[in-house]
């Protein structure tokens, strides 16, 4: 690698999606096996392809001195989504069974359309309008919690359409 060009850090996450490292080569000193915030195992590799989680942007010559880092939600590699969006979305779905006032097949169309509201493609705006529809069905902690455990990984389109800017 030449550090003359700009390049691409690795970055080293825990399993429940918490930041530890957006720089593991260039300050290996803040690495950690365990999560501090959960005690979770890090990880600076995606599971199923084992290439490095993309950290932050080094560029040569510039001093940044104020680094924004977003968490990726799916592996630029291979597309698999990486084990925090996999447990975010899992605990959404079991949200989603909580809904009384749905029927059964209300509650498996919201958590096939939780999916699609992670990715930012041409059923996310299905997805949104029918989440929000199903959102007015539900008591105000279900739409809380639901917010809590999808606004890291939800898609910014999807994020604004349903709360807002």
């Amino acid at each position: 690698m030449n550090r003359n060009e700009k390049w691409y850090d690795s970055a080293q996450v825990c399993l429940n999606g918490h930041l530890i490292n957006y720089a593991v080569i260039a300050n290996p000193e803040k690495n950690q096996n365990f999560c501090d915030k959960c005690g979770e195992e890090t990880i600076i590799t995606c599971q199923s392809c084992n290439q490095d989680i993309r950290g932050r942007l080094h560029i040569p010559g510039v001093i940044q001195t104020r680094i924004t880092f977003n968490l990726p939600s799916y592996c630029l590699h291979c597309g698999k989504p990486y084990p925090w969006t996999e447990e975010k979305l899992n605990a959404a779905k079991e949200l989603a069974e909580l809904l009384d006032d749905l029927t059964p097949e209300e509650q498996e169309q919201l958590k096939m359309s939780l999916d699609d509201l992670v990715k930012d493609g041409p059923r996310t705006v299905v997805a949104q309008t029918r989440f929000k529809r199903f959102m007015g069905k539900a008591t105000p902690e279900i739409v809380t919690g639901f917010k809590d455990i999808l606004v890291d990984v939800l898609s910014e389109t999807a994020k604004k359409a349903i709360w807002g800017p």
